[in-house]
């Protein structure tokens, strides 16, 4: 399906941190992101990157879905050779 896409804001980044009440690392895991300087590319600067729709689906579904829900989610990945793991060391893998 093609989708027209808004990205939201660095102020719609911002007050969604707030009314998280997350430190810029939580919403760096909540975006799927390496780390908190990544998070930062999003929310500051004089040009700050675009949210990709993929990047906002993620986190929007880690907000509203139970874990086990997400899980399913993660386990349809698989199915299609798809594998994603949680990285303790907080690395991004190739």
């Amino acid at each position: 399906m093609p989708i027209k896409y808004t990205p939201p804001s660095t102020r719609d980044l911002a007050n969604l941190k707030h009314d998280l009440n997350r430190t810029g690392k939580q919403m760096a895991d909540l975006f799927w992101l390496a780390g908190d300087h990544q998070w930062r590319k999003y929310t500051g600067g004089q040009t700050p990157r675009e949210l990709s729709p993929h990047m906002a689906f993620v986190a929007a579904a880690k907000l509203v879905l139970t874990e086990a829900e997400f899980t399913r989610v993660l386990e349809k990945m698989v199915e299609f050779g798809a594998h994603v793991a949680e990285d303790p060391a907080g690395e991004r893998q190739p």
